[in-house]
């Protein structure tokens, strides 16, 4: 069926990212998204909620009872994990769109005013910052032949900014980040000078994953790469098709029994082998970005996906789907597991925890504060619809795009990704709030 304009704008985006342990003590995270609980955990009451003064895309980590998040009004925060409260929050010139990561008690992390910060865990002290040439939202003129014709812009969906992985050896320590310049930058962990970087075509705001001092990772460039952690010198690259609308790696993949998996816009969920970057199998996602990055457990593979609202439960060998489970809008929020239950947020913001043998048939779900609101004036039978929202605007003006992504706001989207720490869930919002969560036992 021939595509129109207006429905290649309905295609829609983040992030956000995925890591693996990398061999090392520091955490990230998106690192150790699968937790050692038994059976099916649903979502209890609300511990508490806590309220920062921008919109939050980055995701939560906790380490010694403490949270940290970045937020758009241009703060790293540090909360108390029991009371919620905060224990310090770190200033930058920029919105905090990036995650953070954790190692010998420094936490590493970006910022939109172009730098990546080092800042002492436990008293929010700087101990170095690193420049790039600058972090911006990815940008076209005219993008997808948008109107006015010679306006740059912005790409409504483009959330996320890299975050830092920590890669280590006997002989030093690394901090690894992309750039919206389009470098992955190796940076030294205790001072930030520059040791390596690699230069791709267009911005880097997918989160690098190291695996067996391999760096993967994907950019806007639609091309996916394999560096040697070390001296980041490619080691093969992945082409994926690069078309209007579909273009772009914005998940970060996740690696397991020797593949390296990742979703791009394209729109195809990928398997490669990861000695040699040949395709195994992918995942047609039927006109659905996969922006949300995979989760690995049991042989079978959780990712979500945009137009189709689903979560999908693929198998990690053949890509063969056995299930899917549908939200109420577009799924950008990376998966958590723990025992048999699967947490994540959609773009209506409602966050779901979803038992993973019940088929998808199984899951309870709580929603935001926004969402609960502005839900009834918002959404169309309880469901994200760009086209319902618009009222029959013109979408091939870049305004009428803003206008629509702004009412999607008020419902508190889940792009965060969550994190669980002390039968507590933690997730960010659009709306502002870091949110926690007790989970209940069977």
């Amino acid at each position: 069926m021939k595509r129109t304009f207006t429905s290649i704008l309905l295609y829609f985006f983040l992030i956000f990212t995925t890591n693996t342990f990398s061999q090392n003590k520091s955490i990230n995270a998106f690192t150790n998204r699968i937790f050692d609980e038994k059976g099916y955990r649903p979502l209890g009451d609300l511990k508490w909620k806590f309220k920062t003064d921008g919109k939050i895309f980055s995701s939560p980590i906790v380490k010694n009872g403490a949270i940290y998040i970045g937020s758009e009004d241009g703060f790293l925060y540090c909360i108390n994990e029991k009371s919620g409260k905060i224990n310090w929050k770190f200033k930058t010139n920029g919105a905090v769109h990036s995650s953070a990561s954790i190692d010998n008690n420094i936490v590493y992390f970006g910022s939109f005013d172009g730098y990546y910060y080092a800042v002492n865990a436990t008293t929010g002290k700087a101990i170095w910052k690193f420049k790039t040439k600058g972090e911006h939202w990815y940008q076209e003129i005219g993008m997808w032949g948008m109107k006015p014709s010679e306006m740059l812009m912005d790409d409504l969906w483009d959330f996320y900014l890299s975050s830092p992985v920590i890669y280590k050896d006997k002989n030093t320590a690394l901090v690894i980040f992309g750039s919206s310049d389009g470098n992955m930058y190796a940076v030294d962990s205790k001072n930030g000078t520059l040791k390596w970087n690699f230069k791709t075509n267009e911005p880097i705001h997918s989160t690098p994953v190291i695996a067996k001092d391999k760096l993967y990772f994907g950019g806007w460039d639609g091309i996916f790469y394999a560096l040697d952690c070390k001296t980041g010198k490619e080691k093969w690259h992945f082409s994926t098709e690069v078309k209007t609308g579909f273009k772009g790696i914005q998940a970060s993949a996740v690696v397991a029994d020797g593949l390296v998996y990742f979703g791009a816009r394209d729109p195809f969920l990928f398997a490669l082998d990861t000695e040699t970057g040949k395709l195994v199998w992918k995942y047609n996602a039927e006109n659905s970005w996969i922006l949300s990055s995979a989760i690995v457990q049991d042989n079978t593979l959780y990712v979500g996906t945009s137009d189709t609202y689903a979560l999908l439960a693929l198998d990690s060998k053949t890509g063969q789907e056995k299930y899917r489970f549908k939200g109420n809008g577009y799924i950008y929020s990376s998966p958590a597991i723990s025992g048999n239950t699967a947490y994540f947020g959609d773009f209506s913001g409602n966050f779901f925890a979803l038992n993973l043998l019940s088929n998808g048939k199984e899951s309870a779900f709580v929603s935001t504060e926004n969402r609960k609101k502005y839900a009834p004036e918002i959404l169309n039978n309880n469901h994200l619809d760009f086209t319902y929202v618009s009222k029959q605007a013109d979408l091939s003006v870049y305004a009428e795009n803003q206008k629509v992504m702004d009412e999607f706001y008020k419902l508190g989207p889940i792009v965060s990704s969550p994190f669980i720490s002390n039968n507590t869930i933690y997730f960010g919002s659009t709306d502002g709030y870091l949110y926690a969560y007790n989970l209940k036992k069977e």
